[in-house]
């Protein structure tokens, strides 16, 4: 069984997630966006060996650290998809207009598919392409813990914002009711933001993809 710890980072609070396997200490990290000095506090705290960098999409609060991280780390980059190429291609210029630190663009050691798979920690993680709020936006889920890390894509009562370069509303949606939600309603999710939720929770009440909200 994975542990995670939560670790908000950025002027924006975004949800960097580092997760490992506690009899091996062999880890992952989700979108280390900023702050590394503080993320990097916690891992060799714990004694975790990062073994990968997964990216769920390529938004400078996500992404911002990514290639700093793995230069320093000496590891690989997984994910996004290849359709979010041109946002992490922009990151320097998005970090001088948002007034954060240098952010380096990087190509991914491996461009993600719908249907993947990527093995980190000594588990597996199902990759799932789920467009709308960037067209490459990926999510992750680990199905014997249940949980699914799912960038800006979802929310605890919300969903992510489809107006950027790119953004798709109706996309974004189908992404969830058609994507996510066959995947088990018993899921817990860690989004970009907030606290965390269960699919079960937002099928009911998420006042844009409810059961009630769709009709």
């Amino acid at each position: 069984m994975l542990r995670y710890q939560i670790i908000p980072v950025t002027p924006f609070q975004q949800n960097c997630t580092v997760f490992w396997n506690e009899e091996t200490k062999k880890g992952g990290i989700v979108d280390p966006g900023g702050d590394l000095a503080l993320l990097n506090k916690f891992i060799d705290e714990q004694g975790i060996e990062i073994e990968k960098i997964l990216v769920t999409h390529g938004h400078l609060d996500h992404a911002g650290s990514v290639k700093a991280m793995a230069d320093e780390r000496n590891i690989p980059i997984i994910g996004p998809h290849k359709d979010d190429k041109f946002w992490i291609d922009g990151m320097p210029e998005a970090a001088a207009q948002y007034g954060f630190p240098e952010a380096l663009a990087f190509e991914p050691d491996q461009w993600l598919e719908h249907g993947d798979k990527v093995t980190v920690a000594d588990v597996d993680f199902d990759v799932v392409h789920c467009p709308g709020h960037t067209p490459g936006h990926v999510v992750f889920v680990q199905s014997d813990d249940k949980v699914a890390m799912v960038g800006d894509v979802l929310f605890q009562g919300s969903i992510g914002r489809t107006d950027f370069p790119k953004g798709n509303y109706q996309q974004l949606i189908d992404s969830i009711t058609q994507r996510l939600w066959p995947l088990g309603l018993d899921i817990t999710f860690i989004p970009g933001h907030g606290p965390t939720s269960t699919f079960e929770a937002e099928k009911k009440t998420n006042p844009f993809v409810s059961d009630a909200a769709l009709g």
